[in-house]
């Protein structure tokens, strides 16, 4: 049985020291600019010296119009530099494995926030975006890979790519979604030929020693359970990624498709080769036996989110109690202010139905 609190060695860069990675957790804390605020820095380096093996961002926007929502970090232009060096440096200094999350919005980039209509694979009435051109796919793929450049020259171990949650490269991922015509659509092979293409240059352009991860999510967002399964196959055993991270939003359920719930949804990739590849899954692994349970059916780490949200320390807490639970829900607004969210993460919480008490 494997350990939580075992070290995990990566391909490139330094091992994690246990199995605990943070998930890349909307928190809306920078400045309007994209700039690391100290509120940000405070959150993320308090879940560094906490405990956590890895230490991720948010998504960090890499082109202005990828913009996803208000007091995201950013990471497309040299402005960015000294805020995520000086994170880099926080979060390396306690022995975690720093990670920028790099992410486009695409059609789910607010046109009020980028001040023009959001960027798509093809046309998407339902959010009012227009399809891209040959050259604006080439714009995001070269931002994608600057941002990765600018964040090893900051200082961090490592980077993810969020193909996950129906942004860009999502969007570019499903046959439902992208409906273009040109070698970017159509067939599967075409589909995640963006997402390829950014992992080799992001493997030929960042040094031997830096970490890269993608975020996958196989269902919602004109997903297809089984073209994600082949994907995470083909990316796990071919020699380029770290690691794989898999939002499941419950990791134990039965997949929202009928035909294929013969298995539960984690079920559906821990089975597949994986090469030097590492795998990881979030969703719902909010307590210690939960994240035990998922490290026994397979999994190699776990993404924490909600529970890093209440207890910036949560691997220490579980090392120090393997059947320790996190604070009951609602919670009091000061708790998670001593747990070092700002303003800004505290009003986010408030829209999450029951995570924070009401004021009397």
């Amino acid at each position: 049985m494997t350990s939580l609190h075992s070290p995990l060695p990566l391909a490139h860069g330094p091992a994690m020291k246990n199995r605990f990675m943070l998930a890349p957790l909307t928190n809306l804390q920078s400045h309007a600019d994209g700039t690391l605020s100290d509120d940000e820095f405070r959150w993320l380096t308090m879940r560094a010296e906490g405990g956590f093996g890895l230490t991720m961002t948010c998504a960090a926007h890499v082109q202005a119009v990828g913009q996803g929502f208000p007091g995201q970090l950013g990471i497309f232009d040299d402005k960015h530099l000294p805020g995520i060096a000086r994170l880099a440096e926080a979060i390396n200094k306690t022995g975690s494995h720093s990670v920028v999350q790099l992410h486009h919005a695409g059609m789910r980039s607010p046109k009020e926030l980028i001040g023009e209509t959001p960027h798509c694979p093809s046309d998407n009435t339902e959010f009012g975006a227009r399809a891209m051109s040959g050259d604006e796919v080439r714009r995001a793929f070269d931002a994608f890979v600057a941002g990765a450049k600018r964040a090893e020259t900051a200082g961090f171990h490592g980077v993810e790519l969020h193909g996950a949650h129906g942004y860009l490269i999502g969007q570019f991922l499903s046959a439902e979604v992208n409906q273009r015509d040109d070698e970017y659509g159509g067939p599967y092979e075409n589909r995640v030929k963006l997402l390829k293409e950014i992992i080799d240059a992001v493997r030929a352009e960042c040094g031997k020693d830096f970490s890269l991860g993608v975020r996958l999510s196989p269902e919602r967002f004109g997903m297809d359970l089984m073209e994600i399964r082949r994907l995470a196959g083909e990316l796990m055993v071919s020699g380029k990624l770290d690691y794989l991270d898999m939002s499941l939003w419950d990791a134990f359920k039965l997949p929202m498709d009928e035909a294929h719930q013969s298995r539960s949804l984690l079920g559906w990739f821990i089975d597949l080769p994986r090469g030097d590849c590492r795998l990881g899954a979030a969703g719902k692994l909010t307590t210690g036996p939960a994240c035990q349970k998922a490290l026994d059916d397979g999994l190699d780490f776990v993404v924490i989110g909600r529970s890093a949200i209440l207890h910036h320390d949560f691997p220490e807490k579980l090392e120090a109690d393997p059947n320790f639970m996190p604070s009951a829900l609602p919670v009091p607004e000061a708790h998670l202010r001593q747990e070092g969210l700002g303003d800004a993460f505290v009003s986010y919480m408030k829209t999450w139905k029951g995570f924070v008490q009401e004021s009397a």
